[in-house]
């Protein structure tokens, strides 16, 4: 069975055929480090991390490279460093907000499973590359220099005789469509509405650097040449996969594809577009008015990740999801199950069923109903079929600490005792073994009244957090 993958460009599933099978490149944007990250920022983290666990168990680990960038210059950034160091100069707030951000986000992610890119650039790392990349773009007729400022020309790039793709075909609309439905900044020295800024004027005491194309003045990179530079650096002119949220798909994406095709001559940037549906909190759409704006490190005070990662692997990553803690709770109730099967086996080959669902576009909840049918199968105490259940979870970000740390875990974000629980599970099962039936109920209430649900089965009985 071979991995097919939707693409937003052609609007089609089709067989993923790699540009070097020995060098497969995945390009994902990363976040702007401003703040803790939300968990919608999550989705894509976790979505593609599962795509590149996939690639490289299909490709081999040193056959893969994935670049997932972190945007260290913007206006939400300059304003955080002024709010929260005002005693400091700009550039050295800056400092300290991205490098602390960029921890933040590093520790959230770390805790959902999610493997470290191959490689993560940064955006002020790479000026010169968007320096080159607006040149050519001024050049080649695609962009103009007004009042000190570099925009780049849709109108130019669909008026090309060549073999470039029409702008706008991304997210699947006419440059009319974009003017009648984008918010488009409204300049004087702008040709047309659907311009957008390559590169601009700093602002007296903001990060700043020469300006390309002849400009006297030093200035700062658009938010979208900065993705096109990254990628072009670390993947090449042309590589296989994009991929980020489906609000990135225009004007972002759109742009850098636009950047990256004009620049090069060619008629892609990547040969595969992939872009993971919206999140919803409890049926709303988040924002910090409706008071359902949840961060992951605020989840994660509550929750292990893995919980966090399964919630969030239960719907097609193509599909709106609908975050609730009903979710969460089946989720942990779920994982608290699996684990206790496949308990510290190590598995060295995950189930061809797992694969095969992943195949299908990343089918996630294929995957996981397969898995509840290896749960099922590993339950027997069959070794094999355990080490295939473990080694399944492995793969996909699962089961990475003993299930005695999960548990411990567990109890800490509960403010249980978990040795006190064992103990009175000790007893109670004790007091089983002699028919004490009412000591044992009783101390099944002492549990319950602790907040702990236990379950007894032909394994022993195991205990959670009731939610």
């Amino acid at each position: 069975m071979d991995l097919r993958l939707y693409d937003t460009l052609t609007r089609e599933k089709r067989p993923f055929v790699p540009l070097d099978p020995g060098n497969v490149r995945m390009y994902v944007c990363g976040p702007t480090v401003y703040d803790f990250a939300h968990i919608g920022n999550a989705r894509p983290v976790i979505v593609f991390d599962v795509l590149f666990r996939l690639l490289r168990h299909l490709y081999g680990e040193k056959h893969v490279t994935y670049v997932r960038n972190i945007t260290d210059v913007d206006d939400k950034i300059n304003a955080r460093a002024a709010q929260d160091f005002p005693h400091l100069p700009l550039n050295e707030a800056i400092r300290k907000v991205t490098e602390l951000t960029e921890k933040q986000f590093h520790d959230d992610v770390d805790a959902l499973g999610c493997l470290r890119p191959t490689v993560e650039p940064r955006a002020t790392e790479h000026i010169a590359e968007m320096r080159t990349l607006i040149e050519r773009l001024v050049q080649g007729g695609f962009a103009y220099v007004a009042e000190d400022h570099v925009l780049f020309s849709p109108q130019a790039m669909n008026s090309a005789n060549s073999i470039l793709p029409r702008y706008g075909a991304l997210a699947n609309r006419s440059l009319d469509e974009m003017i009648a439905g984008a918010r488009v900044d409204v300049a004087p020295y702008k040709r047309d509405a659907t311009d957008f800024v390559l590169w601009k004027p700093a602002k007296l005491g903001e990060p700043s650097w020469p300006s390309p194309a002849g400009i006297a003045v030093r200035g700062r990179p658009g938010w979208h040449i900065e993705c096109s530079a990254m990628a072009w650096k670390h993947l090449g002119e042309q590589f296989d996969i994009h991929g980020g949220g489906i609000d990135l798909v225009f004007p972002h994406h759109e742009n850098e594809l636009a950047q990256s095709c004009c620049a090069f001559h060619e008629a892609r940037m990547a040969n595969v577009w992939m872009h993971n549906g919206f999140l919803q909190v409890e049926g709303d759409k988040m924002s910090k008015s409706l008071g359902n704006f949840v961060t992951i490190r605020e989840l994660l005070a509550d929750w292990p990740g893995e919980v966090l990662r399964l919630n969030m692997l239960k719907t097609h990553y193509r599909s709106p999801t609908d975050w609730t803690v009903r979710g969460l709770e089946e989720s942990a109730k779920t994982l608290d199950d699996w684990y206790t099967v496949a308990a510290d086996v190590r598995g060295e080959r995950a189930s061809v069923a797992i694969i095969e669902a992943l195949y299908d576009d990343l089918n996630t909840p294929q995957m996981i109903a397969s898995l509840h049918g290896l749960r099922n199968i590993a339950a027997s105490g069959n070794t094999e079929n355990r080490d295939e259940f473990a080694a399944s979870l492995r793969m996909l970000g699962f089961l990475s600490e003993p299930v005695a740390k999960w548990n411990s875990r567990k109890q800490q974000a509960s403010g249980v005792d978990a040795k006190q629980v064992d103990s009175l599970i000790s007893s109670r099962t004790a007091a089983r073994a002699r028919k004490d039936f009412k000591e044992s109920d009783r101390i099944r209430d002492e549990l319950a009244a602790m907040g702990v649900v236990i379950k007894d089965s032909k394994e022993g009985t195991t205990w959670e957090i009731a939610r």
